[in-house]
């Protein structure tokens, strides 16, 4: 079972229709007990982090999220979700997130329009990768956001995106998977990575 957290800031049914037409059986969560038990995690979102960590944090399911990554099952975190991951945000000021991995979250620089709305290309940089197979290098998918990922860790880095920078637009840390796009609106390929999910 694939459990989808609601915290109030993600489009949770489209998530969730995508993940069951990839083949998944799965439940929308919101208590601590429900995701200890889920077998494969899902933490999407829309928004800034300073509110989703205050979010998080009335719920009482941060540690519990942390908790399910160290036991090694697989975790998917979608937009906001991926951006949770990491130490902080400059969003609204020094804003503290998970702290699952070590990087910040910047805002794009003003020689570009922000948000990044819209269809862009991957480029696929880490070998072998698990999220990307049966994926072409270069695929297009659906972004919306206009603040990126800074990872500390380069080979965490699954694929990067060039929006008047490269930034890193998706990575894979061990059970950790996190993309900036958003696969339930990025039609083919979408499906194919939430197919590799479910199947992972």
């Amino acid at each position: 079972m694939i459990a989808i957290i609601d915290y109030g800031m993600g489009n949770l049914r489209s998530v969730q229709k995508a993940l069951e037409h990839a083949g998944a059986s799965t439940s929308i969560v919101t208590f601590q007990d429900q995701i200890l038990k889920a077998d494969k995690l899902v933490l999407p979102g829309v928004g800034a982090m300073k509110p989703a960590m205050d979010r998080l944090k009335e719920l009482g399911i941060i540690d519990p999220i942390r908790t399910f990554i160290s036991t090694g099952k697989p975790f998917l975190g979608i937009c906001l979700g991926y951006q949770l991951l990491f130490d902080s945000s400059t969003e609204g000021g020094d804003v503290k997130g998970l702290g699952i991995l070590h990087g910040s979250v910047e805002r794009f620089p003003s020689s570009v329009k922000v948000p990044q709305m819209g269809w862009n290309q991957i480029a696929i940089v880490q070998k072998n990768c698990p999220m990307y197979a049966g994926i072409e290098n270069g695929a297009a998918v659906y972004f919306c956001h206009s603040f990126y990922v800074k990872p500390k860790d380069p080979a965490a880095v699954a694929t990067t995106t060039d929006y008047g920078i490269m930034y890193a637009s998706s990575i894979v840390s061990g059970n950790i998977w996190g993309v900036q796009f958003h696969p339930e609106k990025s039609q083919s390929v979408g499906l194919k990575l939430l197919e590799n999910f479910v199947s992972c």
